[in-house]
């Protein structure tokens, strides 16, 4: 079964646009099925396939003329030389949608748009399934479930077990990605940096800590975690400069892009687990994080979110510029509202006087409060401007 996906709209926008359109994310994201059911009229081509890929790397002009149509190209990065024989083509061409390129290597697949498709090519970024595309807004369903199940496509379609699936898509993206982007002897060791990153995701980054806790060096662990941020794995979330005339917490906050794939490493396998792991909190967080993100990414934009923090604790955990300031966003685990889910939003609009404020909690109530919006956790594209 097909799911629709909310980037469609979008895809086949930029594809009117523009002559080349590129597609990146992490792999199982569904980029292929979406490319195809999307565009079923072009010619598609996967470069995972070894006939396919010797035949672009050998012969370029040759595999971008065997067809008169237009093309779709899987894992285009794997054949770099190919990108300068399309920026011929194109150039030569009034026609656009003449080529849709996809890759999992994100900094690979962007280097060479950068060296030879700048200024032709529109970029887009296709993360697991969403809430909305799920319609879990619309029926009744366990969080707990959701969130250890995690939100990639094959544990739906295929109702495949999560933890069964996951512990292969690790194995599989450290022996296929990792190893053909870096010389790494012991794989052991970055398999362990992964779990301790886990360990991390919903807290500001120290570098440091992270390095000495998995034996490697403190310039070891930033290719590590630039890899792993390449691979759609995790994201880094920088702080909100504008500090008020309050001294601010500097350093970025760490997030994994998928709950499952989090909840596998940390060997949360169940939601009774999860619902007593003491990092419960730091995860519904990355839920909520990876939830945002895919929202803005479907619209084809930057995900432009950062967090506050000041020197004595003070803190709010999203805050979204937008045209009217910023939107100040507070996440909580607990499925009751409390006094306590007020305090930092609070803080925030005494110290900004922005009243644009949400809380998003585990709960299934929504409410409109005086000082801020109170979503469910299956309501978050209501954000506005998100």
């Amino acid at each position: 079964m097909y799911i629709e996906r909310d980037i469609s709209l979008k895809l086949k926008e930029l594809e009117r646009q523009y002559k080349v359109v590129s597609l990146t994310g992490p792999r199982q994201a569904g980029k292929t099925t979406l490319v195809k059911k999307v565009f079923p009229e072009k010619e598609y081509l996967s470069l995972e396939n070894p006939d396919n890929l010797e035949f672009a790397l050998t012969d370029p002009r040759g595999f971008l003329s065997q067809s008169n149509k237009d093309m779709i190209i899987d894992e285009a990065q794997k054949a770099p030389k190919l990108f300068s024989y399309i920026q011929g083509i194109v150039d030569n061409s009034s026609e656009t949608g003449k080529f849709i390129l996809t890759g999992s290597q994100n900094f690979l697949l962007l280097e060479k748009i950068t060296q030879s498709l700048a200024g032709r090519t529109a970029i887009l970024k296709l993360l697991p399934f969403n809430q909305n595309e799920l319609g879990l807004n619309k029926r009744s369903v366990m969080l707990e479930k959701i969130i250890v199940s995690g939100m990639y496509p094959p544990v739906y379609d295929r109702q495949v077990n999560p933890s069964e699936w996951y512990s292969n898509y690790i194995m599989t993206y450290i022996e296929r990605d990792v190893r053909s982007i870096l010389n790494i002897g012991n794989l052991n060791t970055f398999q362990r940096f992964l779990k301790l990153t886990a360990g991390r995701s919903g807290q500001i980054l120290n570098y440091s800590s992270l390095a000495n806790d998995c034996g490697i060096t403190h310039n070891t662990a930033r290719s590590w975690l630039s890899i792993l941020e390449a691979s759609y794995i995790v994201t880094l979330m920088p702080p909100y400069y504008k500090n008020f005339n309050k001294r601010i917490v500097k350093a970025p906050k760490l997030y994994f892009l998928d709950s499952g794939l989090l909840c596998h490493l940390l060997n949360i396998t169940n939601e009774d687990i999860y619902n007593t792991h003491p990092l419960k909190g730091a995860i519904f967080e990355t839920y909520v994080y990876s939830e945002l993100v895919k929202t803005i990414f479907n619209r084809g934009r930057i995900a432009e979110l950062y967090y506050w923090r000041d020197k004595t604790g003070h803190e709010v955990d999203f805050i979204v510029p937008n045209k009217d300031g910023e939107i100040s966003i507070e996440v909580k685990a607990g499925k009751t509202i409390t006094s306590d889910y007020f305090k930092g939003i609070n803080y925030w609009q005494s110290l900004t006087g922005r009243k644009n404020s949400f809380i998003i909690y585990a709960g299934n109530d929504e409410q409109k409060r005086s000082q801020c919006h109170i979503l469910p956790w299956n309501n978050i594209s209501k954000i506005p401007g998100n």
